[in-house]
């Protein structure tokens, strides 16, 4: 059996650990946190340590919001996912291919990491069948370094 982890205080993306909560109906340990945004939560202790909760979900309704106008039935929009996922691939240890782009030491400029609107002024509009691609390959991503290419 693993020997208990005491995650009180720790912080977690937007998630403070106030205490420890009862376990769930599996009996995984779970935990009461404190959200930045002040709401509180209980949080499985593995989603807090492998990354999957950050938030109370403020977060994803901050990261899908329609404020960009690029949010269409439902859907985020091809190149919100782009910009998303360029970010995941840089700052996630969790994401599958960021051993390739974080592990390297690929960042996001500092205009583009926090501003969809400002990555999409930039690059304007995603053509069809085209993905983001960095014209020196380890360079880091900017308005300088990219470009929209077919993935021939």
């Amino acid at each position: 059996m693993p020997k208990f982890l005491d995650l009180t205080s720790r912080k977690f993306g937007r998630l403070v650990v106030i205490q420890r909560a009862e376990n769930d109906k599996w009996g995984s340990p779970c935990w009461l946190c404190r959200c930045d945004c002040k709401k509180i939560k209980i949080v499985r202790g593995a989603y807090l340590k492998n990354g999957v909760i950050r938030s109370c979900g403020c977060l994803f309704r901050e990261g899908n919001n329609i404020k960009h106008g690029y949010y269409r039935k439902g859907k985020v929009s091809k190149i919100y996912q782009s910009w998303r996922d360029m970010i995941k691939r840089c700052t996630n240890p969790n994401n599958a291919s960021y051993q390739y782009y974080g592990g390297r030491g690929i960042k996001v400029c500092k205009r583009w990491i926090n501003s969809f609107e400002n990555f999409y002024k930039d690059m304007g509009k995603k053509p069809e069948g085209h993905q983001i691609d960095r014209i020196n390959n380890n360079g880091n991503y900017c308005k300088s370094n990219c470009r929209w290419v077919t993935p021939k």
